[in-house]
């Protein structure tokens, strides 16, 4: 086990993976991420802890609210999925990405304009690096953008996206179907 391992099991879980993206640019608490998310409160303030722990979120502020105190969160910045290196990141964080992939599909606007992307490529490396650091930069841009969920004059929408070298021990050419 390395010292990575509680960072990677808490961000490996799917609804944690969403609670991140839905406090990245707006505090929010646990009572607020139930109702966004469809889970009890007492769930959601146990993946908040846990995502705490790991310093994946911090606390924002503390308002009073109906005589109690609302404790509320927002995504320390920096995020550690931008770059994962380590070799038991990847299952981990892909079955996470999968999940939230099936469930925001589902939810997917009728009609609406996407874009859908697939592809296994061979590219130079400066091509590769070209690609990687504008994706991260129009991804830094959305995230930057991003409102509260259900902010007047807001869409929702869903991105996925998951994008790495591959090893040279792969499957070739050779053993696809001739066709």
């Amino acid at each position: 086990m390395t010292a990575t391992d509680p960072l990677l099991r808490a961000l490996a879980h799917p609804v944690r993976l969403r609670m991140v993206s839905l406090v990245w640019n707006a505090p929010l608490s646990a009572a607020e991420l139930a109702r966004e998310l469809g889970i009890s409160h007492a769930l959601a303030s146990q993946h908040l802890r846990r995502l705490d722990e790991v310093g994946v979120v911090e606390l924002a502020e503390v308002r009073a609210n109906r005589g109690g105190r609302e404790r509320r969160y927002r995504a320390v910045h920096g995020s550690p999925l931008s770059d994962q290196r380590q070799a038991a990141a990847a299952p981990l964080l892909a079955e996470a990405l999968a999940h939230n992939l099936r469930e925001r599909a589902a939810r997917r606007a009728p009609d609406a304009e996407g874009v859908t992307t697939d592809a296994e490529l061979w590219v130079t490396p400066e091509a590769w690096a070209d690609f990687r650091g504008r994706l991260a930069a129009l991804m830094a841009d959305l995230h930057d953008a991003a409102r509260p969920p259900h902010t007047p004059g807001t869409t929702g929408i869903g991105v996925t996206a998951m994008v790495f070298p591959l090893r040279e021990d792969g499957p070739q050419a050779a053993d696809a179907p001739n066709g």
